[in-house]
């Protein structure tokens, strides 16, 4: 199984996934632009813990981003 990469792109901002090859490419072709599915699903996963998401240097442990949502959406 091949492994799967994600990453934003420097240019555009949008969150692609795909396939990451050997050979030094960032990507093989066949990625695919998943910004919305990947934003709901952080959004969700946020929301489900109820605490926010801070995302450290795995080296230093310095804190680099805290995530946290504000859910509108009623619930039923």
């Amino acid at each position: 199984m091949k492994k799967l990469h994600v990453g934003t792109s420097p240019i555009t901002g949008n969150i692609y996934a795909g396939v990451a090859p050997k050979c030094g490419q960032r990507w093989a072709p066949g990625k695919q632009n998943v910004t919305l599915d990947a934003l709901v699903a952080v959004a969700q996963h946020v929301v489900h813990f109820r605490e926010p998401v801070e995302i450290t240097d795995a080296k230093t442990g310095a804190l680099e981003f805290r995530i946290t949502v504000e859910e509108f959406k009623e619930k039923s």
